[in-house]
């Protein structure tokens, strides 16, 4: 193969392919909890659930100094509700 074919898939696979607002929303949740690998969870509870009250929250965990891990922390928030 081409080595710049090779090239032009790997940027194409690190490029966001966002289709759909809960997708939008599930990967802001996860850039403001600062746990991008849980993307594809965030943008499942996004799609199932409230988009508001979850964003909300996610910037009420995103604004504690205090808790080291927010999307652990934000998932035991939402799992007392």
């Amino acid at each position: 193969m081409n080595s710049d074919y090779i090239e032009l898939l790997k940027k194409r696979a690190k490029e966001s392919k966002v289709y759909s607002p809960h997708q939008l929303t599930g990967l802001m949740i996860s850039e403001i909890l600062q746990d991008e690998k849980h993307k594809a969870l965030y943008i499942k509870l996004v799609k199932n659930g409230n988009p508001d009250e979850l964003l909300r929250l996610a910037k009420s965990v995103a604004d504690r100094t205090n808790v080291k891990n927010k999307g652990a922390y934000f998932m035991r928030l939402l799992h007392k509700k």
